[in-house]
């Protein structure tokens, strides 16, 4: 993706939906120091450019029953194209994976897994996971605490 250009207020309206999507125009506005109409227009490009790709609630997984996070390390047999195609679009239908990055170093993918228990993380990686084709090494992480969790991007870092 090419990089757009954003100027000050740009950033401003990212920011306020970035912390509350469930702002109205008009509350939005008054925060950026635009009118309505001038704010919508902002948003609706912002939109258009797939800068704003969607709008969602963040859900306390611990308060829906779902307090296990596990880092999976995943190494395939191969790195060809394909084997890695076939991987990531088996891997995007797991309702258990909340993330999936393809990695550099001594393995191929980390995914974060949620789960209500560690019965369904066994369940998870004997019917889904390692029955993967191409997968040849998994190693799993379970998290103690979660320190740290931001939702908001460092727009200060990209220039705002």
């Amino acid at each position: 993706m090419a990089k757009i250009s954003l100027d000050r207020t740009d950033f401003k309206i990212l920011h306020y939906l970035q912390n509350s999507g469930r702002l109205s125009n008009a509350e939005l506005a008054e925060k950026v120091d635009l009118s309505p109409s001038p704010c919508l227009r902002r948003v609706k490009s912002l939109e258009q450019l797939g800068i704003i790709r969607r709008y969602a609630a963040i859900v306390d997984a611990r308060a829906v029953g779902l307090p296990i996070n596990i880092f999976v390390n995943v190494s395939l047999h191969n790195q060809e194209r394909r084997s890695l195609e076939q991987f990531e679009a088996r891997v995007a239908g797991y309702e258990e994976v909340m993330e999936c990055y393809l990695m550099t170093g001594s393995f191929d993918y980390m995914l974060r897994i949620v789960v209500p228990d560690l019965e369904s993380y066994e369940q998870f990686l004997a019917e889904k996971l390692t029955t993967t084709p191409g997968v040849s090494n998994i190693q799993s992480s379970f998290t103690l605490k979660q320190v740290v969790y931001k939702t908001e991007l460092p727009l200060r870092s990209a220039g705002s």
